[in-house]
């Protein structure tokens, strides 16, 4: 069924300065109402209505919701005239024109098809027969976006991990290092990964007197080619934190940027702390009784990659600022 929209514009005085031209354009409006009526357009007869301009209009969308059309505004005063209802249902508004001008009654019909996306042209104080998708359709869809690689931790600690793993030996004499465990802890030392990692190839030593690793434990242990994409998918985009890290990216068959990567075993600042010489390639177990006097790696069960990169991480928080900072002028420099 067609949609139907007309406006009909008369001059506050219009009525007592009525002409003959007046009269002819009235008993035409009267006998295009007729037609319209006959043709089934408009089911009721004609009511006015003074309140429909002033109060909102709601229109179903297709979800089922309503929303409101926007008021006109209100330095028009409107004057509705009688409008029809049903499925062509609008309100015919004419609106006072300033005292100086004098605008003749006029009518306009406009039919539009339904299902037309096509917005109708005339005044801003047109009602739309057509239903309006609400602004609430793109509810619940926000952006989120992630801050950019290299800011400190104070304003994204999220972005900050430390990674350490542990590996076995396979090949002859197990001279080979793969993966068998890997943990990743936060900025607070929170654990964010840890799990025992089964090698794609046969243990030939399980090294449990570093790795802490032992046969029992690789039983049910995760595939290394599953494990491998979990990790990556966490480190990517990370400030990653580790002391030798190198050898883990290694057995990880993994490259990370340089410029999101901080080597605990190669930071000049950490060894002057801890009293040892700049170019020292220091041990975790050294930096962190020097530096935070505590013990780690004791007893004969071997490490916990747990402990290590919680240890890693708090060496790294205590030289943060000032290497940070370093970075940055080195990098403006190049």
């Amino acid at each position: 069924m067609s949609d139907i929209k007309i406006n009909v514009c008369t001059s506050r005085d219009a009525s007592s300065k009525r002409t003959g031209n007046q009269k002819k354009k009235n008993k035409r409006f009267r006998q295009k109402m007729q037609y319209l009526e006959r043709k089934g357009f408009l089911e009721e007869k004609h009511k006015y209505n003074r309140t429909s301009c002033s109060t909102h209009h709601q229109a179903p969308l297709h979800n089922g919701e309503f929303t409101k059309h926007p008021s006109i505004p209100t330095s028009t005063q409107n004057h509705c005239l009688p409008h029809a209802s049903g499925a062509a249902s609008a309100s015919l508004c004419s609106s006072k024109p300033s005292a100086s001008t004098h605008i003749l009654p006029s009518l306009t019909v406009t039919v539009m098809n339904q299902g037309s996306r096509e917005k109708p042209k005339g005044p801003g104080n047109t009602r739309s027969l057509t239903s309006t998708p609400s602004t609430s359709v793109a509810r619940g869809h926000t952006s989120t976006a992630a801050p950019p690689a290299g800011q400190t931790s104070a304003g994204f600690p999220s972005k900050y991990v430390a990674l350490d793993c542990e590996m076995v030996g396979t090949g002859p004499k197990g001279r080979i290092s793969q993966l068998a465990r890997c943990s990743i802890v936060s900025y607070e030392g929170d654990v964010v990964y840890d799990k025992f990692i089964n090698p794609s190839v046969p243990v030939t030593d399980y090294r449990t007197r570093w790795s802490g690793i032992r046969r029992s434990d690789l039983v049910k242990a995760t595939p290394y080619s599953e494990a491998r994409k979990e990790i990556l998918r966490l480190l990517m985009g990370k400030v990653v934190i580790g002391h030798a890290i190198h050898n883990d990216f290694k057995v990880l068959g993994y490259s990370h940027p340089a410029a999101l990567t901080r080597d605990t075993s190669r930071i000049p600042l950490l060894n002057r702390r801890a009293g040892f010489a700049e170019t020292e390639c220091a041990s975790l177990k050294r930096l962190t009784k020097a530096i935070l006097n505590r013990d780690i790696q004791t007893g004969r069960k071997g490490h916990s990659s747990v402990e290590d990169a919680r240890a890693t991480m708090e060496l790294y928080r205590v030289v943060e600022v000032e290497l940070e900072r370093t970075l940055a002028s080195k990098s403006q420099a190049s």
